[in-house]
């Protein structure tokens, strides 16, 4: 089973091949809020906007909201404010707010559903009333190729204040939809448009799948009626009390959690059970609070050789709750012995029985490691990210080689954690957690009893283009989430 399966399930049962168009819409489809919203607010904060692009950008917006037949001559008016300005400065502006606002806000859910239809060789396509500055760096992180979009004239590498033709927006962009068709061989009957708006109800009723992605009222009611597919995702967008709410249970609970435990310590019960205990009950309170969804592949792996080192590649803030959900007895995990300091996590990794490295004894690392050696000595096993730190954009880092002589020096198997999308549940640059369906993948057990101190640096090369290999080819199952 692969993540978000409920809404990429019907897609790979269907047709194959490139006949076959996938069209989505940008704003409120792909991306949790308006792209041009976004690109003005950033020229805006930079001083870079005139007084009369602010009412020409208002009115736009309410004609936008309100579904006014007058949306395309408001477009016209402030696409008119840009006569002059060098395109390059656009494109730049583009890449800007594409990295900052606009890759944040891509629905998980709807990420999951291009990689379906990519993986039964779909035609993809982003159609939208955006211009293709706002749009290309979107399509282009997702894999899609074709963008068909409201066209700026441009002379000499400056915009002349005009559109290249209609706007793509209601009719036209149904007009628009049946151009490439017909230029690409489509079968209109046989391929999907997802869209959030109404006013794309003219292409939704020419394509044989329509799909309606958080409608509108409007939108919402014809589909009903018709029968269309409606998902309401709210896996992005403004976060309400609930989510913030969710978000400090989430974390708030880990504290009482462990202090819960406690009593059973006075009762005559080990430290070691005491922490099982508390972890287990953390774990699962945790996830549920969180609403995350963990689909795990080789969880055989999780139990069959103890005590191991676990490594994990690190993504998200989340993923210390994932590797206790998945692992939640007889484990500790290793971090830099400043963190012990730090108000909140300090305590809780403390009574989690975490085992603190002095990562500035360079001078004697197989001295610095003996803590971790030592528990595994002991039954337990051993947590540990080999990057050192959290990926800022979800890829791969290289691997520290720690946790490789960690595995060395005690003779535990190596066991690959794959997490391939928490950044579903916590995106970047956000501290609220969102509901998501997170893959794991468990790879087999490494054994490392011949390993000699020369073989750890090829071995931990080898480990990491496994990991590297399997975040690849989940990149082409249908369903499967990596950022």
């Amino acid at each position: 089973m692969e993540p978000y399966q409920s809404l990429t399930g019907a897609i790979a049962s269907g047709s194959r091949g490139k006949t076959t168009a996938a069209f989505f819409d940008l704003d409120g489809t792909i991306i949790a809020t308006h792209s041009v919203k976004d690109m003005f607010i950033e020229r805006l904060v930079t001083g870079k906007v005139q007084s009369e692009e602010v009412l020409d950008m208002a009115t736009m917006m309410v004609r936008y909201m309100l579904k006014s037949q007058d949306f395309a001559a408001g477009l016209r008016s402030s696409v008119s404010n840009m006569a002059g300005m060098d395109e390059s400065e656009i494109i730049e502006l583009g890449e800007k707010v594409n990295v900052e606002r606009l890759a944040p806000q891509v629905f998980p859910e709807v990420r999951a559903i291009i990689r379906a239809h990519r993986a039964r060789g779909h035609t993809l396509v982003v159609i939208t009333s955006a211009s293709r500055y706002q749009v290309a760096p979107v399509a282009r992180d997702l894999g899609i190729e074709h963008v068909i979009c409201t066209e700026l004239e441009v002379k000499r590498g400056k915009f002349t204040g005009q559109l290249l033709g209609e706007p793509c927006y209601g009719p036209a962009k149904l007009k628009a939809a049946r151009k490439f068709a017909r230029d690409h061989r489509i079968a209109m009957k046989k391929s999907y448009f997802y869209s959030n708006g109404s006013e794309d109800i003219p292409l939704l009723e020419a394509v044989g799948h329509p799909v309606a992605i958080t409608p509108d009222n409007k939108l919402r009611k014809v589909a009903e009626r018709r029968g269309w597919p409606v998902h309401a995702l709210d896996s992005r967008g403004w976060a309400g009390v609930s989510d913030l709410a969710r978000t400090l249970a989430t974390f708030g609970t880990a504290l009482p959690t462990f202090a819960a435990g406690l009593p059973f310590r006075f009762l005559g019960g080990s430290a070691r059970d005491t922490t099982n205990f508390s972890l287990a009950s953390w774990a699962s309170l945790a996830t549920m609070i969180a609403r995350l969804k963990l689909i795990v592949e080789g969880e055989e792996h999780l139990w069959s050789h103890r005590p191991a080192v676990f490594v994990f590649n690190h993504q998200s803030a989340m993923d210390m709750l994932i590797c206790a959900k998945l692992l939640r007895e007889d484990i500790v995990g290793v971090a830099k012995k400043e963190i012990q300091k730090q108000p909140l996590v300090g305590p809780v990794l403390r009574l989690a029985g975490t085992v603190f490295i002095d990562r500035s004894n360079v001078r004697d690392p197989k001295a610095a490691l003996q803590p971790a050696v030592d528990a595994i000595a002991e039954g337990k096993s051993v947590v540990i990210a080999p990057e050192g730190t959290r990926s800022r954009d979800g890829k791969l880092g290289e691997f520290k080689r720690g946790a490789f002589h960690l595995a060395q020096q005690s003779g535990a198997p190596i066991v690959p954690i794959v997490i391939h999308n928490s950044l579903d549940a916590l995106p970047n640059n956000s501290m609220i957690i969102r509901p998501a369906e997170v893959k794991v993948t468990v790879m087999k057990p490494i054994p490392t009893e011949n390993w000699e101190f020369r073989s750890v640096a090829p071995q931990t090369r080898r480990i990491r283009n496994a990991y590297l290999k399997a975040l690849r080819e989940s990149e082409s199952i249908p369903g499967a989430g990596s950022e």
